[in-house]
């Protein structure tokens, strides 16, 4: 399971941007006393990290914490005791920090990302994420997960976010060893969790376990991964529709794949119009939205890739090829929607499917056939203007 960008490893140098338009004069002052969280078109989150609502400032520091049902930081140990983190191992990581999975004590597993945040040290070479920044993250991950519970758009493609939690202090001993055991066996291009003293805070964003990743995964044949390919499509459009997402680095690490009942069902909800997509045994969870843009509650919310040119000199994958394209598509204006950018990741998709995905069973007919379809999806799909569109005149 990888949670990072593909070798070589890109080092997003650019911010979180959380822009609210159209501020003045259409929010009540009740409504901002009443619900600050809900009413987010009511804030303002400046570059000194805080929130202006009439003369009394509500920081960012206080809207990750409400997110987080929390009030003050928690101590890293109360929220993750030792006899939770024995039954854990590392599993990934990404500049952002580190990624472990765990046994829950209820049963099943949940995967935990921790993310140090607002500190002065320098981490993987890059500043630590302050407190606007990862609460972008937040809410991209929170309302992405909430469309499972949706009405006119829903859908379960998106990792489902367990728990969101501010903790502090130094990382766990048991961490720490899981840290150096992964190195070990793997080799880490993070510098070592123990540089972390007794002030340092961290977001822990717990998720549930998704599965394997599109380069990991092994499928009986292409009839499951047009299966993939479906149930990718159906939660983009979803989320095109509802909240005006774009992904922005929908790489094969970023697409992970359970195993299920062949017979198994999956069932969306695009515009009010219901879809049952067959998995054939996988069942699709999208993660990692820190390059992803959303508009939530009039907030657009995403970040602003002009202020990281590297992302788009990296030569190689056809992965670096969308960065480019995209960029090229919207103009470098990484604010405005351009739902287009989903239906280039979608051809990438496809591409590493008819070309690099790993079959079990491949001089099969069937496997030839849907192989085929894939081909023929490949060639199409970048006639459409987004995967909306896609999805409703080809489902």
């Amino acid at each position: 399971m990888h949670l990072c960008t593909e070798k070589p490893r890109i080092k997003s140098k650019c911010m979180c941007i959380t822009t609210y338009e159209s501020l003045s004069g259409y929010v009540s002052d009740q409504i901002l006393e009443d619900n600050l969280e809900d009413n987010l078109r009511g804030l303002s989150i400046s570059k000194r990290s805080s929130v202006i609502q009439n003369s009394a400032p509500v920081t960012a520091r206080e809207l990750v914490l409400r997110r987080c049902g929390q009030t003050e930081p928690l101590p890293f140990e109360e929220c993750y005791p030792k006899s939770v983190l024995q039954n854990c191992q590392k599993i990934g990581e990404g500049v952002y920090g580190e990624v472990f999975l765990f046994r829950n004590p209820n049963g099943g597993t949940s995967v935990m990302k921790v993310i140090p945040i607002e500190g002065d040290l320098i981490v993987n070479g890059e500043r630590q994420k302050k407190f606007e920044e990862i609460f972008s993250e937040i809410i991209i991950a929170q309302e992405l997960s909430n469309l499972r519970n949706g009405q006119q758009n829903t859908t379960s493609g998106f990792s489902e976010v367990q728990k969101v939690q501010c903790v502090q202090g130094r990382y766990p001993e048991k961490l720490l060893y899981l840290w150096d055991l992964y190195d070990e066996t793997r080799g880490s291009e993070n510098d070592s969790p123990e540089i972390f003293g007794d002030e340092q805070l961290y977001i822990v964003l717990q998720l549930a376990n998704g599965g394997q990743d599109l380069e990991a995964f092994v499928f009986n044949n292409s009839v499951q991964a047009y299966m993939m390919f479906q149930q990718v499509a159906c939660a983009l459009a979803i989320a095109e529709d509802q909240l005006s997402f774009e992904h922005r680095d929908l790489h094969w690490g970023n697409v992970l794949l359970s195993a299920v009942d062949r017979n198994k069902k999956v069932s969306f909800c695009l515009d009010g119009k219901n879809y049952d997509i067959m998995t054939k045994g996988v069942e699709v969870s999208i993660i990692d939205f820190t390059l992803s843009r959303i508009e939530y509650d009039g907030v657009v919310i995403f970040n602003d890739l002009s202020l990281d040119p590297d992302l788009f000199t990296a030569e190689g994958d056809y992965q670096f090829e969308i960065y480019k394209l995209m960029q090229k598509k919207n103009g470098n204006n990484w604010q405005r929607f351009e739902p287009y950018s989903n239906v280039l990741w979608l051809h990438y998709i496809l591409d590493k499917a008819t070309t690099a995905l790993r079959y079990k069973n491949v001089q099969t007919k069937i496997h030839k056939e849907y192989i085929i379809k894939l081909k023929q999806l490949k060639n199409d799909i970048l006639n459409y203007h987004s995967v909306k569109d896609f999805v409703l005149n080809n489902f």
